[in-house]
């Protein structure tokens, strides 16, 4: 190979090369790096998409019940897998007819394209499925509140997180385990 072609490639590569390291760190800033959903960000972005094709569409808020015991008691590595677990049940829930995302802490979001077509009994009962850990069976439960885009005035991810948000608030003071919807 020519020097001069060789000193005129070698910026190009490196450019290359940095573009590359950029893309990857912005593909991974919209990833939780714990359970690999959707970061606050990524998801909102997808959410809107969904919510603007798809009139049918509904939002979930998902907090894991008395997380901050589960995680004094045994240690933050069974918080830390329960964590996975709950994101796993979310993931498989949503399938393709929705996408979840992590919002922090113990708490997470779903939007579905279709809350008919999906079973939210099914997802209920499989946040409520015992985490295996270390040979242990320990409980997991979580509040779920929805809101469907069809019964707000204007349909807003804003307004149906608020909205998701307060009925999940009433999902968790109930005395027992479920989801609620808004309105």
């Amino acid at each position: 190979m020519d020097l001069q072609i060789a000193a005129a490639l070698a910026p190009l590569l490196g450019w290359a090369a940095h573009g590359s390291i950029l893309t990857h760190r912005l593909a991974s800033a919209r990833r939780d790096p714990l359970t690999s959903l959707h970061t606050r960000a990524g998801w909102t972005a997808r959410a809107e998409h969904c919510i603007r094709r798809h009139p049918t569409a509904a939002v979930l808020l998902v907090d894991l019940d008395h997380f901050k015991t589960l995680n004094d008691t045994h240690g933050h590595a069974v918080g830390d897998a329960a964590l996975v677990a709950t994101a796993d049940r979310l993931r498989t829930w949503c399938g393709r007819n929705g996408t979840a995302g992590r919002l922090g802490g113990d708490e997470f979001v779903a939007v579905v394209r279709d809350l008919a077509a999906a079973d939210l009994d099914a997802l209920i009962a499989a946040l409520h499925r015992p985490l295996d850990y270390a040979g242990k069976s320990l409980p997991l439960a979580a509040s779920v509140g929805v809101c469907r885009l069809a019964e707000l005035p204007v349909p807003l991810l804003t307004d149906a997180l608020a909205a998701a948000d307060a009925a999940m608030y009433t999902a968790k003071g109930r005395s027992r385990r479920g989801s609620h919807t808004s309105r």
